[in-house]
């Protein structure tokens, strides 16, 4: 299946509410989701500002990510890239917005990792601890690989979440998911682009290590990163099949530099 819908779909029934915003985290990003089906849908939209309407490219970047993690063979939820018509504050928008499933199996809750963390974790303990001790250490390697290749600005406590059944007495941690607020996520102008330096160590949001994404690669094992799946340029190109018209030439080609030189710099380290 594509993961992009380019044809317009009628979205206008759904129901546009606020999410958490997380610390430091500017806009407001809407969620709907539909439960009429036999699968319960779950949409949300870029960066919306009610003046100027939807301003960021948020959802794309999940297609691009999503795209780079299979490539990686890294677990992940799967997005869908919805060219839509909604309904918001009684305007009508055309826009591109992010489809998902639910990833819960039968039987299965959630809860947040910060939340399970602080009821679970010893004395002392740090939440990267806490989840090696769990067993999750693989996840948690591809998860600080991941969010340094694209760098990822909100890795909060509750962007990764932990899912038990009482009935099969399993816990696991979800698919990777919420990519949105990365890579050029913060450039709205031609010339923010231009000088955005794409290796910068900028400061993030991250429960599990520090604030820092190249400092949080100190945390995963050289073997890890030199197991990787070796990528060609073939495969960094194959990364914007059919965006370039959605999101702008200017953007793949940055984004397209951004990734390339982390994953450069990646091997070096």
């Amino acid at each position: 299946m594509s993961d992009i819908v380019k044809g317009l779909q009628d979205l206008r029934y759904l129901n546009w509410t606020k999410s958490r915003k997380s610390s430091g985290t500017a806009g407001s990003f809407l969620k709907a989701y539909d439960d009429s089906g036999t699968v319960k849908k779950y949409y949300k939209l870029s960066d919306y500002d009610p003046v100027r309407g939807i301003i960021g490219h948020e959802c794309v970047n999940e297609i691009i990510v999503q795209r780079l993690l299979r490539l990686l063979g890294i677990e992940h939820l799967e997005y869908r890239l919805v060219h839509a018509l909604i309904n918001l504050n009684d305007h009508e928008i055309e826009t591109y917005l992010c489809e998902s499933e639910d990833y819960k199996k039968k039987g299965e809750t959630k809860i947040a990792l910060e939340d399970y963390y602080a009821l679970e974790k010893k004395e002392g303990q740090t939440p990267f601890d806490f989840c090696i001790e769990n067993g999750w250490d693989e996840y948690v390697y591809y998860l600080l690989i991941t969010d340094y290749l694209i760098l990822n600005r909100d890795r909060h406590g509750a962007n990764i979440e932990v899912l038990r059944s009482a009935k099969t007495k399993s816990i696991r941690l979800a698919p990777l998911f919420d990519h949105g607020l990365s890579l050029v996520c913060r450039c709205h102008t031609a010339d923010e682009l231009k000088q955005y330096d794409v290796l910068e160590d900028k400061r993030v949001q991250a429960f599990i290590g520090s604030g820092s994404t190249l400092e949080n690669l100190k945390l995963v094992p050289k073997e890890i990163i030199g197991a990787l799946p070796k990528l060609s340029e073939n495969d960094f190109d194959s990364l914007f099949d059919d965006l370039f018209e959605i999101l702008g030439k200017e953007y793949c080609k940055k984004i397209r530099e951004m990734i390339r030189e982390r994953w450069y710099s990646l091997g070096n380290l």
